[in-house]
């Protein structure tokens, strides 16, 4: 039998593959594969057993939020060996998810690992570190890691909104540097992102989706200037609420690198995780990285 590697996060979301986990082994199980099940323990667990062990399975599926996704990518990227992952979407946002169309239900996604299609995407690595889909900066973009987990367990989406209205009156400009494709721009930015996605937040109007390929080698990039008072940033959040991202308080662009400087430490998000403090970031996209299993209706033409 072909052999897989299952690895979820029990923790995630309201446990929904916790709740089903015979049926999704016995699904694998039918499907031909030998499976060795692990929940996670701790924070990159599921980096550490996979980058360890990539090599001794035909399969790797996870299950989890976009946190756990990010760090299965990550230890097989590290690994160094080119083994398909397989996702279970269990969290409370999902935005790499719903972006492939992966579905919410467990058991249907725990069917779509066999049935899907394996395709090639772009990852991102800030700084050296990979990452999936979102690197960001700025304005609420630490709430998914701040946001208690039992919070979002109980609340969903509902968490993240209630956190990020706490900070309404605490926005913060920075001072930024930013190059890509032999150009240099500067202004003060709200809040920044490199993305790959459809969705980020749990939001698809921060990106114009007909303009994203997950295999083009080239980012998504969106910068918000720092409005000028609260009814202008009102403002703002209403022209966000239906996508349209006016040159006057956006910056956006494709990009396969860029670099951002800042003459403070600028805390960073990865993949809805924290990413660190840093004056500079280098960001890059690694063309076709990684082998994913999507739904086979998913970029259909």
């Amino acid at each position: 039998m072909k052999k897989m590697l299952f690895v979820y996060n029990a923790r995630a979301g309201k446990s929904h593959v916790a709740e089903n986990l015979s049926e999704i082994i016995n699904t694998f199980t039918a499907g031909g594969y030998l499976v060795t099940a692990y929940p996670t323990q701790y924070r990159l667990d599921a980096f550490e057993k996979i980058s360890e062990n990539a090599e001794k399975y035909d399969l790797i599926v996870v299950s989890g939020g976009d946190g756990t996704l990010s760090e299965s990518i990550k230890g097989i990227l590290k690994s160094g060996v080119n083994v398909p992952l397989g996702y279970i979407p269990s969290g409370t946002t999902n935005d790499f998810a719903r972006s492939v169309e992966i579905p919410k239900n467990v058991s249907e996604a725990a069917k779509n690992v066999l049935e899907g299609k394996r395709y090639n995407i772009d990852i991102g690595s800030f700084n050296g570190e990979y990452y999936c889909y979102v690197a960001a900066f700025g304005a609420f973009t630490d709430v998914s890691y701040e946001t208690p987990q039992n919070v979002k367990n109980v609340l969903g989406h509902l968490a993240y909104i209630l956190e990020g209205a706490k900070r309404l009156n605490k926005l913060e400009a920075y001072e930024l540097t930013v190059e890509h494709d032999g150009e240099t721009l500067q202004g003060d930015f709200l809040l920044g992102m490199v993305t790959n996605a459809f969705s980020v937040g749990g939001m698809k109007q921060l990106i114009t989706t007909k303009d994203v390929f997950f295999d083009d080698g080239l980012f998504e990039v969106v910068l918000i200037k720092m409005p000028n008072g609260i009814m202008e940033f009102q403002g703002l959040l209403a022209k966000l609420l239906v996508g349209d991202l006016d040159p006057k308080h956006f910056v956006t662009f494709k990009t396969a690198s860029l670099r951002i400087t800042c003459d403070e430490e600028i805390a960073w998000t990865l993949d809805g995780e924290d990413g660190g403090k840093y004056k500079v970031a280098e960001i890059t996209n690694h063309r076709k990285a990684l082998d994913i299993i999507i739904p086979q209706k998913t970029f259909a033409q």
